[in-house]
C-alpha cells in the first residue's frame, strides 16, 4: 500500500478510535480531569498517535493498547463509585485552603499550590480581596470552590422575602434552520404552530432562523442568521478621550 495513503487511513482510524473510547469513558476526560483520568489521556494520546504515523508496526497492537487503557479507565471509575477509599487513592480529595477567613498554608504547601496561584483562582470567581473570602476548596480537578463571608454576598430575593416565579430553561426549538421535533411535541406544539409565530415576526422560512427558543412563559426568542445591524460595536475601540500613549 502506498505510505501515504496508509498512513491517511491510519490516522482516520485512530481519530475513530479516540472518539469512540472518549464516547465510553463519559464527560470527565473532558471536563473534570483528575490524575487517573489526566494520565490515561496523555497514554492514549501518544498510543493514536503512534497508531497514526507508525507504519512499520501493526495496527491491531495499538488499538489492543487503547482497548487496555479504556479498559482501565472505566474500571477505575466503576471501582470508585463502589469503594470510597480507592477513589480517594485515584482521585485525590478536595483541600481546604482558605478556612473561616484564614489562608492555610500547609495545605497549600502539602498540594505545591502557591500564593499566586490562589490569588489568581481568587480574581477569576470575582474576589479581589481575600479578605472577602470565608472558605477556599481545591478540587481534585484543579478548580477552585469559594465561599465568600455572609457580608460580601450578593443579595437574593430570599434574604429579602421577596416572592419570585419559576424560570425554567429555555427550551430549544429551531437550531440552525432545523426543528426539534422531540421539544416541540414535550411543550404540547406542532410545526404550524412554530412556522405562524415565525411568520408574525416576518420571517418565512426556516433558513433565516439562527435559533428560536420558548421560555417557561411561553414566550418565543428568535435569532436571524442574518443580523442586520447598522454598527456592530468593536470592544477593541480607543476610549473617547482618551489619547494613544
Amino acid at each position: 500500500m502506498n505510505p501515504f495513503l496508509e498512513i491517511f487511513l491510519r490516522a482516520v482510524g485512530a481519530f475513530v478510535a479516540v472518539v469512540f473510547i472518549a464516547r465510553i469513558v463519559g464527560k470527565s476526560q473532558m471536563g473534570q480531569l483528575t490524575i487517573s483520568d489526566w494520565v490515561n489521556a496523555i497514554v492514549m494520546g501518544s498510543i493514536a498517535a503512534g497508531l497514526a504515523a507508525d507504519i512499520r508496526t501493526s495496527p491491531w497492537y495499538y488499538l489492543l493498547g487503547l482497548t487496555v487503557f479504556a479498559g482501565m479507565t472505566i474500571l477505575v471509575q466503576y471501582v470508585g463509585l463502589k469503594y470510597r477509599p480507592a477513589r480517594k487513592m485515584f482521585e485525590d480529595e478536595p483541600t481546604v485552603v482558605v478556612h473561616n477567613g484564614k489562608i492555610l498554608e500547609k495545605n497549600m504547601a502539602r498540594m505545591r499550590y502557591h500564593m499566586d496561584n490562589l490569588m489568581m483562582q481568587l480574581r477569576e470567581k470575582g474576589y479581589f480581596n481575600i479578605g472577602d473570602v470565608e472558605f477556599a476548596i481545591l478540587e481534585p480537578n484543579g478548580e477552585l470552590s469559594v465561599l465568600p463571608k455572609s457580608q460580601k454576598r450578593p443579595v437574593t430575593p430570599a434574604d429579602l422575602n421577596l416572592p419570585t416565579r419559576y424560570e425554567g430553561v429555555m427550551s430549544e426549538l429551531v437550531v440552525d434552520g432545523v426543528i426539534i421535533e422531540q421539544n416541540l411535541r414535550q411543550n404540547k406544539l406542532n410545526e404550524e404552530w412554530l412556522l405562524g409565530e415565525l411568520q408574525k415576526q416576518g420571517i418565512y422560512s426556516l433558513n433565516e432562523v439562527a435559533y428560536a427558543g420558548l421560555d417557561a412563559n411561553g414566550n418565543l426568542f428568535v435569532d436571524r442568521k442574518q443580523d442586520s445591524l447598522e454598527y456592530v460595536q468593536d470592544i477593541t475601540d480607543k476610549i473617547p478621550g482618551k489619547m494613544p500613549q
